[in-house]
């Protein structure tokens, strides 16, 4: 197996020395590929990911194989701009000269993708990693066994196999392909392995994109119209895999006097996407495996939190399901404060009045230096935003509000990857945003031509002609030529003509 994947590094490099993958024709070839293999295999795919994860057909088309068309069809209306070099302009000092940037790819790249959005999160970056002429190898989730099985079977259908290569496996394959020397590794998933991925990455200097998670938070002021608040919400939450997404909302944090509108809001809206029973509703995502199910049920059943459900709760071992979860004011240290929650369950915090109005409290109370209440308690809602800045930063943050005051303020305060206002998700399908982490949760950023940025060396070139020799940038020096590049360097126009014209030679 290990000798197998060194073959397969060894032949993507010398497919890529060789210049295969640098003409744009072929650029271009390949993504039409992946489109048509997204267009024509769609019931497949659609098949495979109900059978990782019970994903209903809207959802698999939708959140995965939309998006992969429409970053295919994206990258081919803008690739010769994209590839096209970028004049820049030359200082004076440097006459004559001209200046550019050209693109130009790393070489050979790998992308180990997660198993949530198996199709979206394989084919996305390989999207960008095509477009910039690099040849790839792409690591699916083992997690997803029917869509990394499938992509393995399609994807040398479509595209140069010689070039694009899909290299199976668990933990064992991941890791020996992580000790090849490679020109960029992106990596989608957890921050546990991210840490992995970087220290194995460092022994090569091997640059790494990582695009991660994190508790994204929305925040709900009370002058909002609640109704489309909660579908926006639920439509994030558990619309989107049913939470198993990265910037699905991880808790909210509204006003004690708005709270319970809201968790009414929610209820009548869960009812009515998933019905009175949501685990029989073929529209609810399940959870992937066992693991993750008894981790989510461990999160549950908390002696601090169990009774502070108030919406939900069911689930179904032998079908992987779990309903919609809200609960209401939860403790800050239970453990579904302070992971990633990924599933199908929401916690409510609510503010009030009295104490605990800065990021330095927030601190103290998550590292148990202060005996603090459970609840927070702050005079407006713009001052949890200590709670939110006292947490690794997310991926991404949201806000509901009318208030642009409000609006600016959580702008200028938050650090997340992305931000949405009045919305949960749907940040990620504009082209034009870059779409990544930061911190905790991730670094580098993907998405429209910031996937073929990610893939690319923005490399400078200069281009001088043999007229226009100056004297005094060569040994000997002298005090005089110290004088005259001291004006050149700030830019004045007599040194600079001084210095190209020639003058006495200084003692």
């Amino acid at each position: 197996m290990v000798e197998s994947k060194a073959a397969a590094v060894q032949e993507l490099r010398a497919r890529f020395a060789a210049g295969r993958t640098r003409p744009a024709e072929w650029r271009a070839a390949q993504l039409r590929g992946v489109l048509r293999m997204a267009t024509e295999m769609e019931a497949e795919i659609c098949d495979a990911l109900h059978a990782d994860l019970g994903k209903p057909k809207t959802e698999a088309h939708v959140h995965e194989i939309s998006l992969v068309k429409s970053s295919c069809l994206f990258a081919l209306k803008n690739l010769k701009k994209w590839m096209k070099p970028q004049k820049v302009p030359a200082k004076l000092m440097n006459f004559p000269s001209t200046a550019r940037i050209t693109p130009e790819p790393l070489g050979v790249v790998l992308v180990i993708s997660a198993w949530n959005y198996p199709i979206l999160l394989s084919l996305d970056p390989i999207i960008g990693a095509i477009a910039a002429g690099n040849t790839v190898a792409l690591k699916p989730s083992e997690v997803a066994p029917a869509t990394s099985s499938l992509l393995a079977e399609l994807l040398p259908r479509f595209v140069d196999g010689t070039c694009i290569k899909v290299i199976e496996g668990g933990v064992e394959e991941t890791t020996a392909l992580l000790n090849h020397k490679w020109d960029k590794i992106f990596y989608t998933g957890n921050s546990r392995v991210g840490r992995i991925v970087m220290a194995l990455a460092a022994k090569h200097l091997t640059p790494v994109a990582l695009e991660l998670g994190g508790k994204c938070p929305v925040v709900v002021d009370s002058n909002v119209d609640l109704h489309i608040a909660a579908k926006r919400i639920a439509a994030g939450k558990w619309g989107c895999n049913n939470g198993q997404a990265c910037i699905a909302p991880d808790f909210i944090i509204t006003t004690q006097t708005l709270a319970p509108k809201l968790v009414e809001s929610l209820k009548k809206v869960l009812d009515k996407f998933y019905g009175k029973d949501p685990l029989l509703s073929a529209d609810l995502s399940r959870v992937v495996n066992v693991d993750h199910f008894n981790r989510l049920k461990g999160l549950m059943d908390e002696e601090m939190v169990s009774d502070k459900i108030v919406f939900g709760g069911q689930r179904d071992e032998q079908q992987l399901k779990i309903a919609p979860t809200i609960f209401l004011d939860v403790p800050l240290d239970s453990a579904i404060m302070k992971e990633e929650i990924f599933g199908p369950l929401l916690p409510i915090i609510t503010v009030r009045a009295n104490s605990l109005s800065d990021s330095e409290n927030f601190t103290s109370f998550f590292t148990h230096k202060k005996p603090l209440l459970p609840i927070i308690t702050v005079d407006k809602i713009h001052e949890s935003f200590g709670l939110i800045n006292s947490m690794a930063k997310p991926l991404a943050a949201y806000l509901f509000t009318r208030n642009n005051e409000l609006q600016d303020q959580f702008e200028g305060a938050i650090s997340a990857g992305g931000m949405l206002f009045n919305d949960t998700s749907i940040h990620l399908t504009n082209p034009y945003l870059p779409f990544g982490g930061v911190g905790e949760s991730g670094t580098g950023a993907y998405h429209g031509k910031f996937s073929f940025d990610a893939f690319s060396h923005r490399k400078a070139v200069m281009n001088r002609g043999f007229i226009g020799e100056a004297r005094a940038r060569y040994p000997p020096y002298s005090a005089t030529k110290l004088e005259i590049l001291k004006g050149v360097l700030e830019g004045k126009l007599g040194d600079m003509i001084q210095a190209i014209l020639g003058f006495p030679r200084g003692k």
